[in-house]
């Protein structure tokens, strides 16, 4: 059985409790905030090298530099505007409007 998951985009307040508050974390600011994020930990990695390294994902038991997490999450945000892109935990992203992006998890 396959279920569906979507997430839309309101320019204002969530129109769900999963959300709350404004909606443009999702939205304008999420990327730019992302592309931040990576920039800081290519900076950090050019003064700790390869000697430093944190656990990624979180809990996982896997440890990577500063470089490899940034390349992670470079390839997560650049997941999210290709077509079928599969997930970590085998679920996959399915390409549409940005007010209905979808995630389906189950068989595939």
């Amino acid at each position: 059985m396959v279920q569906e998951y979507k997430v839309q985009y309101l320019p204002g307040e969530s129109n769900t409790g999963m959300f709350g508050g404004n909606s443009n974390w999702r939205g304008p600011v999420w990327m730019p905030v992302n592309v931040l994020l990576i920039r800081a930990l290519l900076n950090l990695y050019s003064f700790y090298g390869d000697e430093f390294k944190v656990q990624c994902p979180t809990g996982s038991g896997r440890y990577m530099t500063l470089f490899e997490v940034a390349q992670e999450i470079s390839r997560r945000l650049a997941g999210t505007f290709l077509r079928d892109c599969q997930t970590a935990d085998g679920g996959r992203f399915t390409a549409g409007p940005p007010s209905s992006r979808t995630i389906r998890t189950g068989a595939i």
